[in-house]
């Protein structure tokens, strides 16, 4: 059977649920911010808003409240690792064709001859192309994969291939696809409007960071509504 995703629903779903989680609610926005700084300055080491963000992913309506900071820290540390798991692949494409970059690049002596550096710039140039395209594969599984961890509350359910293949079956992998596609436009969208505010002085950086965290929500939501929209496999 072919399931059919209403795209349009998903969005302004999401988008509804962003607004509510957020406006008039000016204490959870402004704390939430702050949290999404800690996290950046931390350099993901306190990941308390990642946290808040798996609550979301995990489905919860309305939009929960920013609490319980020892659970939000180890879910967002979850998060890390598994994200971290899938980019092995990646990681190791880079290091690889990074390794033949570096040795074609130590072998040549005459650093002026082009046609002696041009192997290590094709190297390098080749692992990046090679590693994006194995990114954007995986991010179709890993995405899904940090939903149901979220869903289930189980980190090793992130790695379930077999539940995570089977209920993706069930939505339909075109659907799937199609709507991790639509959310990637829109985050391309979201880019260059945020780049657009960036250009007013001070002011701009302030708006994009509440800007950045109704993103995060919605982007959650618009993941665990599309999980959601074919039943989990028993």
């Amino acid at each position: 059977m072919v399931h059919f995703m209403d795209y349009g629903s998903l969005i302004s779903g999401s988008v509804e649920y962003a607004k509510e989680a957020l406006w008039g609610k000016w204490g959870r926005w402004v704390l939430l911010v702050v949290l999404s700084l800690i996290q950046v300055f931390t350099l993901f080491l306190i990941p308390l808003y990642n946290g808040y963000i798996v609550r979301v992913l995990s489905g919860r309506r309305p939009a929960p409240n920013v609490e319980g900071w020892g659970r939000l820290f180890v879910d967002g540390w979850k998060w890390n690792i598994i994200t971290l798991i899938y980019a092995i692949p990646v990681i190791l494409i880079l290091a690889y064709f990074g390794g033949i970059a570096v040795i074609s690049a130590i072998a040549a002596r005459g650093l002026d001859n082009p046609d002696v550096w041009a192997p290590a710039v094709a190297a390098a140039l080749s692992g990046i192309l090679l590693a994006a395209l194995v990114a954007i594969i995986i991010s179709f599984v890993s995405l899904f994969a940090v939903v149901r961890f979220a869903h289930t509350g189980r980190f090793g359910e992130a790695f379930n291939f077999g539940a995570i293949f089977s209920h993706i079956g069930r939505i339909g992998w075109g659907s799937w696809i199609i709507a991790v596609i639509v959310l990637a436009l829109i985050g391309l969208v979201y880019a260059v409007v945020t780049g657009l505010i960036m250009s007013i002085p001070i002011l701009g950086w302030i708006i994009n960071l509440f800007l950045g965290v109704a993103f995060g929500i919605f982007h959650a939501r618009y993941l665990a509504a599309a999980y959601e929209s074919a039943p989990a496999p028993g």
